[in-house]
């Protein structure tokens, strides 16, 4: 549908639509939820990522994000490795079983907590190593958020 007018009401604006012509989706911002149980890190992620305008969701477990419901209206994950009751190999598992082809992006300070990946985890999910550089972050998601697998998820 295409926008056929718009007018503010009470403050709030109105849209008449068009049917039958396309609206392009320019306005959406990607969402990506994070998850972490360091309330230092997410906020870290949440300033770094509505810097580079993308909507944040946060969220201090696993549990938090799949009880939320949050999972259907995301783009892409991003979570830490090293947390407890559910992991975030197994979040991401659980993440892509729900929504197909969704981008996972893990973070972890801790080497040894690789040993309980997957198998073929390292095809399926990216990995970054904290301290991790920003910028190379900010790449990593746009690149998955463009790519084709990440199109075909269900929102």
């Amino acid at each position: 549908m295409a926008l056929s007018h718009v007018s503010v009401t009470d403050g709030h604006p109105a849209v008449w639509q068009n049917p039958g012509m396309a609206i392009p989706d320019h306005a959406r911002r990607p969402i990506v939820a994070a998850v972490d149980d360091d309330q230092r890190i997410l906020e870290s992620v949440e300033l770094l990522l509505e810097s580079a305008d993308y909507d944040v969701r946060l969220f201090s477990s696993a549990r938090a994000l799949l009880e939320s419901g949050g999972l259907r209206e995301i783009d892409c994950l991003i979570s830490d490795v090293g947390m407890p009751v559910m992991d975030g190999f197994e979040l991401a598992q659980a993440a892509q079983a729900a929504r197909p082809g969704l981008p996972v992006i893990l973070i972890t300070g801790r080497s040894d907590l690789l040993s309980r990946a997957p198998l073929n985890w390292s095809r399926r999910y990216l990995l970054f190593k904290k301290p991790f550089d920003a910028q190379e972050l900010l790449t990593a998601l746009s690149d998955a958020l463009r790519s084709p697998k990440s199109q075909e998820t269900d929102a």
